[in-house]
């Protein structure tokens, strides 16, 4: 069963799933309601931004692997789906390591050259280069990363390019691996403090949870440009549209805001930071690319069909941690 999905068809999974012998149910869930109806009976779950909760777990009685559709698995309860020996698996990140390094790099020349600002204004009938003042030269700036992971890495090697020296802070990365990629390992706290640019580029957990406060925005340079291609609720966005109207930072990047649309039925644009100038905001889109988003969907139908055939999976989340490996069990 397929809880839910964005990109408008099943016609690269179902394929995959019924010539392996199984049946294909797609559904769009938006509630842990609508998992449990649906899927109660299902030997498999593959959700992209269905909440799979420790209390949906419960009732997935017959399921045996819940496959995410990217690499995150914050939206399942990994430590519930253990304690039912049920499988997690997830596609490994370079998917779309290129297309949200890329990404990444198009939110910070846009606030930082000012494009949509220059945009607007000429639109408008302005043509002056002042419309977009004031503007700080790249080349020689200290661009931030916190994590310092393959796509960050990926984002490391396209700045070096435009002449930025790269920190990072990565408690779960050797400060000796980051040197060795060129860039110098620092705390969280000189992070915040030294970057010209940051872009968020960690998981979220409940460590990472608002992780960008008030607190943390007050301390950031007045001339620094935050940007997040990660999720959305790792930055605070009231404390974020205040750091922006007040002049506390000066611009931001965001790949996704805190409610996180994708999961929201009926939605509404009602954020306060979309009536800033000095914001740019993209719809959860840093990893889209036609590429991709086909290696995002064959990878997880195919996991499925690896464990309900008995076989290993390529991407296990929680293998380790079951009691009895469940794809040695026949389907």
């Amino acid at each position: 069963m397929i809880a839910d999905y964005d990109h408008g068809d099943v016609d690269i999974e179902r394929p995959i799933v019924e010539q392996a012998g199984f049946e294909l149910v797609a559904a769009q869930c938006k509630t842990e309601d609508e998992v449990i109806e649906v899927a109660h009976a299902a030997a498999a779950v593959v959700a992209q931004y269905a909440t799979i909760s420790a209390r949906v777990i419960a009732e997935l009685h017959e399921c045996r692997v819940i496959a995410r559709y990217g690499s995150g698995v914050d939206i399942v309860d990994v430590d519930a789906a253990t304690r039912h020996n049920i499988l997690v698996t997830n596609v490994p990140s370079d998917w779309c390591e290129n297309e949200v390094a890329d990404h990444a790099m198009a939110l910070l020349l846009a606030v930082a050259r000012k494009i949509t600002v220059y945009d607007r204004a000429t639109r408008g009938g302005t043509w002056r280069w002042q419309s977009g003042e004031p503007i700080h030269r790249l080349r020689g700036s200290t661009l931030g990363l916190l994590s310092f992971g393959a796509i960050a890495r990926a984002i490391a090697n396209r700045a070096a390019g435009f002449g930025m020296q790269t920190i990072a802070h990565d408690p779960f990365v050797e400060e000796d691996e980051i040197t060795a990629s060129g860039a110098t390992a620092v705390s969280f706290e000189e992070l915040v403090t030294e970057s010209d640019c940051l872009v968020i580029q960690a998981p979220l957990t409940p460590d990472t949870h608002h992780l960008f406060d008030e607190v943390q925005l007050r301390r950031m340079k007045p001339t620094a440009i935050l940007v997040n291609t990660a999720r959305g609720p790792i930055v605070d966005d009231r404390a974020l549209h205040r750091a922006l109207s007040e002049g506390w930072i000066a611009g931001a990047g965001l790949d996704d805001i805190e409610e996180e649309p994708a999961k929201i039925r009926d939605w509404r644009p009602e954020n306060p930071l979309f009536a800033l100038d000095n914001v740019v905001i993209t719809p959860h889109a840093a990893y889209y690319s036609e590429e991709a988003i086909s290696t995002v969907r064959q990878f997880a139908a195919e996991e499925v069909v690896r464990v309900l055939g008995g076989q290993a999976p390529l991407s296990p989340v929680n293998a380790g941690e079951l009691v009895e490996a469940r794809w040695s069990r026949s389907a």
